[in-house]
């Protein structure tokens, strides 16, 4: 697609303000209405869904064009789809977040894309990951797991263990934890190790179409060669990739693809794992971006007159993988889940998509510290979500203002009911 194929798109907007707001009918009251973080942060329409529709019809239009001052709106974004969502609430011919892409996608073309963004991308080309550590490291933190290495053997579910939980060292003891659970469990489980690679996902929001599916055709070459039978993600932002990203590059992986939430759930319901131990704990749960609403599969792209599309053709953020997580945390003994104000589809985001926290770090750390307000108005002890990149934000969020408000991935609150222990 091109930003000219979305011209009707943008030409349908009547700024009437929705992306701004959760769905009218979800509101519970005037703090926790907003869904934006960029137009909520920075208090100017150009900062909104809307605005930057306009913009991309004005850049097409020939009466502006794409400049310094126009890029920094546009990465001033987070690229939740939060506005896609609420949008749809009212139109059903319009794909606001389609849009970013590919205004995102024009700014790069024409060098105007954040110095820390060009930084990221050349680590990628040169390790292949985001974080800026070295290839040869990537498998380190499955060591002495009795994993299976894909590269020489076959196994039934290849664990992709993500970027954040390969090389960070405060979330090492969540991904060990996790297969140790899976083999627990009787799941075949077989990784890629140091071979393992970036999912791209983050490059392609961030408006590097080619680097985004050159890592597209590596993991699909990796699955195919491995003959697995289903994927599973621990990390958020590499599910929402596989699930939605890559059918849409045309790159569709040959396997299902879960989450571990999924997983987790499955194997709960099925008892071949038994959550015993009790945690007393009050928690709200925090839905991640690319697990939620834009965690829905690709359906692929309709011809004609949007107007005339079926509802099952339409991303409407409904579809995310919502009730899984929030099943196996209420499995868990002694554990009560309190709900936040804005959840599940109307989530707000945690401050980290979308290049964001390497371009405009304070927005992203605002961003969190709203949402740690929202989870500590609730009442509840403890904040639990399933992506790295949330924890990781919350974590910082919580150190920075001082609250006592506790920070789980849910997988860390299953292995202490499921009575395993977090080594590092």
């Amino acid at each position: 697609m091109s930003l000219e194929e979305y011209k009707r798109d943008m030409q349908g907007c009547s700024r009437c303000s929705s992306c701004k707001w959760v769905g009218f009918e979800q509101i519970r009251g005037a703090r926790f209405a907003n869904n934006c973080p960029s137009i909520s942060r920075f208090n100017f329409h150009a900062y909104s869904g809307s605005g930057r529709l306009n913009m991309g019809l004005s850049v097409l239009d020939g009466r502006t064009e794409l400049n310094d001052a126009a890029a920094d709106i546009l990465f001033k974004c987070q690229m939740c789809n939060a506005c896609d969502t609420a949008c749809k609430v009212f139109r059903d011919d319009m794909e606001v977040g389609e849009v970013l892409l590919e205004l995102r996608a024009a700014a790069v073309e024409q060098g105007l894309s954040p110095i820390e963004h060009m930084a990221m991308i050349d680590w990628l080309k040169k390790e292949d990951n985001t974080v800026g550590a070295l290839k040869e490291h990537r498998g380190d933190w499955a060591a002495g797991l009795p994993v299976k290495d894909i590269n020489t053997q076959s196994a039934e579910v290849l664990f992709h263990a993500g970027c954040q939980y390969s090389y960070n060292p405060e979330l090492r003891k969540i991904v060990r934890g996790t297969v140790k659970l899976l083999l627990q469990a009787g799941v075949d489980v077989g990784i890629a190790g140091k071979t393992e690679s970036c999912s791209g996902g983050r490059a392609y929001e961030m408006g590097y179409r080619a680097e985004g599916e050159s890592f597209a055709d590596d993991m699909l070459a990796r699955v195919k060669s491995s003959g697995a039978t289903t994927l599973v993600a621990i990390c958020g932002d590499c599910y929402g990739t596989f699930t939605y990203l890559y059918p849409k590059m045309g790159r569709p992986l040959p396997c299902r693809v879960v989450h571990v939430s999924e997983l987790l759930a499955e194997l709960v319901r099925d008892g071949k794992l038994r959550l015993e131990h009790e945690i007393p704990l009050l928690a709200t749960y925090h839905d991640p971006c690319h697990l939620g609403r834009m965690g829905e599969a690709y359906v692929g792209e309709w011809e004609g007159d949007k107007l005339m599309r079926p509802s099952r053709l339409k991303r409407t953020g409904k579809n995310g993988v919502y009730d899984q997580p929030r099943a196996v945390l209420t499995a868990i003994p002694g554990t009560k889940l309190v709900e936040m104000a804005r959840t599940r589809e109307f989530s707000w985001c945690c401050g980290s998509g979308g290049g964001a926290l390497e371009s405009n770090p304070e927005f992203a750390d605002w961003t969190a510290r709203q949402r740690i307000e929202e989870a500590v108005s609730t009442g509840a002890e403890a904040l639990v979500t399933s992506c790295p990149w949330c924890v990781n934000a919350f974590k910082k969020a919580v150190d920075d203002t001082g609250s006592d408000l506790e920070v789980y991935e849910l997988t860390e609150l299953v292995l202490r009911s499921a009575g395993l222990p977090q080594d590092a």
